[in-house]
This record gives C-alpha cells, sequence and structure tokens, in this order.
C-alpha cells in the first residue's frame, strides 16, 4: 500500500514516484549512454590525435583541426560544409511549411482524412535504402519518369543527379516528403487548442486569416520552434545514406555532404584525427545553428506555452 494520504496527489518528483520513472528510463539511459555518449566523447579525443585504426594513437593537440581548415584542396571541408548548410537552410523551411500545410489541410473529419493522414507519413517509416533507390529512379535522366512526364508536357529535361546545378535540390525534394514526425506533432497542436478560441473570433469578426495569424499561429509556436530545431540537427545525420548511395559526392563534388566526407576521411583513409575533427565542427556549426535561430525568435510563443 502507498504512504501517500487519501485525497492528496503525490507530487511528481516524490519518492514514490521517482524510483518507477528511474526504472522506466534506465534502459533508455544507459542505452543513450553507451551508443551515443561514449562514441562522442571517443571522437572528441580522437580529433586531438593522430590515428590510422592499427597504430598507438599519438596526441598531435589542434594540429588536425588546422590541417581540416588550412588544406581545403585536400579535405574539401569548406566545400562540403557549403553543401550540408546549402542543404539544411533550403530543406528545414520547405519540411516545417510543408507538415503546418497539410496539418492544417487534414485537421479535421471526413471521408478518406484518416488514408491521407497515412500517406502523408508512409515516406518517414520507408527504409532509408529504399528511399534512395526509389528516387534514383524518379530522377534518372533516361528512363525516370519524372523526366518523362516533363518531356510529354514540352518541358525542359535536366540531367537532375548528373547535372551539378540540380543535384543537391534532388536532395532538398527528397526531403520535403519525408515530414510525418512534423506532421503528427502538429496535428496534434492543432487539435489541443480548444475550438472555443475560434468560436470567441469567429463571433467578434475575425476571419479565416485572422484566426490563424492570432490563434493558431502563436499557440503552435513552441512546436514549430522545437520541429524547426529538431529538423536542424537531423539534417546533419539523414542526408548520409542517400548521399552515399545516390551520388556519392558527384558530380564534382556538388553533392559531397560533411557525414560523407567525414565517413570517407575516417574509414576509406583511415585518417581518424581529421575525421573526428570534422565532426566536432560540424557539432559547432550545427550549435551555431541553433543558437542564431533561438536569437532570431527570441521568446516567441514562450508565453503561449506556459
Amino acid at each position: 500500500m502507498s504512504n501517500v494520504p487519501v485525497g492528496s496527489k503525490p507530487h511528481l518528483f516524490s519518492s514514490s514516484y521517482r524510483t518507477p520513472l528511474l526504472l522506466m528510463l534506465a534502459p533508455y539511459l544507459v542505452g543513450t549512454a553507451i551508443l551515443v555518449g561514449v562514441p562522442a566523447l571517443l571522437s572528441l579525443v580522437l580529433a586531438f590525435m593522430r590515428y590510422d585504426g592499427m597504430s598507438t594513437p599519438v596526441w598531435v593537440g589542434w594540429f588536425n583541426f588546422r590541417l581540416v581548415l588550412a588544406n581545403p584542396v585536400d579535405l574539401l571541408f569548406p566545400i562540403s560544409l557549403y553543401n550540408t548548410l546549402y542543404f539544411i537552410i533550403l530543406a528545414v523551411p520547405v519540411r516545417i511549411l510543408s507538415a503546418l500545410t497539410l496539418a492544417l489541410w487534414l485537421n479535421r473529419k471526413g471521408r478518406g482524412v484518416g488514408l491521407y493522414r497515412a500517406a502523408v507519413y508512409l515516406p518517414t517509416i520507408i527504409p532509408d535504402v529504399a528511399y534512395a533507390l526509389i528516387w534514383m529512379w524518379i530522377f534518372n535522366p533516361l528512363y525516370g519518369p519524372l523526366n518523362l512526364i516533363l518531356g510529354m508536357l514540352g518541358l525542359p529535361t535536366p540531367g537532375w543527379l548528373a547535372d551539378a546545378e540540380f543535384a543537391k535540390v534532388v536532395f532538398v525534394v527528397m526531403a520535403a516528403f519525408q515530414i510525418g514526425e512534423g506532421f503528427v506533432v502538429l496535428l496534434a497542436g492543432l487539435q489541443n487548442i480548444p475550438p472555443e478560441y475560434y468560436a470567441a473570433a469567429a463571433v467578434d469578426g475575425g476571419n479565416t486569416w485572422q484566426q490563424f495569424r492570432y490563434i493558431t499561429l502563436p499557440l503552435l509556436a513552441p512546436w514549430l520552434l522545437l520541429l524547426t530545431l529538431r529538423d536542424i540537427i537531423l539534417s546533419t545525420q539523414n542526408i548520409f545514406t542517400a548521399n552515399f548511395i545516390m551520388t556519392n559526392g558527384d558530380p564534382y563534388y556538388s553533392t559531397l555532404f560533411l557525414p560523407l566526407l567525414i565517413y570517407e576521411e575516417a574509414f576509406d583513409r583511415m585518417h581518424f584525427g581529421p575525421g573526428s575533427a570534422m565532426t566536432v565542427l560540424l557539432v559547432i556549426v550545427t550549435a551555431a545553428l541553433i543558437g542564431f535561430v533561438l536569437s532570431i525568435v527570441g521568446n516567441w510563443g514562450e508565453a503561449d506555452a506556459d
């Protein structure tokens, strides 16, 4: 029997709640520490060492960072950093706006709405390898369905993945269809808004745009900010599989993103020091982007979140 008196509500962090919560979180915390924390710590240490996977690691201080930043021709770091920032700056807003638009459209009851919601979420659960192969077929310049349709309409048929001008855009288009998780979060946020707010606004003469501007958007602000920060982090990681399978950095390094360059430097060339240094720099760039976004939005939506 619990020692909590009848009629009283135990505090969330009381001993009667804390132990079960810790037990439930323990597998996740242990797994995170082993699979994420330990490799991250090793990468940080290796960033200051010369190590090829066979010989004994040698401490070299800041040499790997100077090598990465001072020899752009050899390590292609500035090119891959530009490509990665290009992808993040385009893909993240497109994903957030697409998820928000579809959530607003499907936040209703009606015939077939459940099927449409499932269709929006479906690309998110497709394995990355299969997803990349599907888009390779779609964007194939010779027999892909996209160019066949464009040709029938009398429109230009670019080389897509074979053309340095369009290759990066392909990855942005791919990312725009993987919005299932953001869509579900925003849909839950919309359904959490009391309908009385909209009824009161309608009585006061507020139109659809005004209701969205002064009710929906402020109340969704914390959700939108969370998804934006999450997408910035994931965009620097999830691009690797498609990049490796579809282009491997070609043509002319136009699709060489940082995760692929790190992989090639560390596991192809066995230069774990420079590879780890680039990983640390990628984390710093990601943190800088997150800080930039937070500095822009300020406390937008904070009062509504409370």
